[in-house]
């Protein structure tokens, strides 16, 4: 599973509102909610948001192992 919990930290860290993230990086309201839920959001999306807060791809997302038997 992919987890977003990278970029709220480092959105708290720069001080950004996910709002504001959202404006800057010109996506809609539908790809900010998928992100709230840790669902799917395009790579260029994510390639956006690494030029807007001038960070790595490893400061937005992260790969959370599934447990067994989930």
């Amino acid at each position: 599973m992919i987890s977003y919990k990278p970029l709220w930290k480092l959105l708290i860290e720069k001080d950004v509102k996910k709002t504001e993230l959202k404006d800057k990086a010109g996506f809609s309201n539908g790809t900010l909610s998928r992100m709230g839920k840790n669902q799917y959001v395009e790579m260029r999306h994510i390639d956006t948001i690494c030029k807007v807060l001038n960070c790595r791809v490893e400061d937005v997302i992260e790969f959370v192992p599934d447990k067994e038997g989930s």
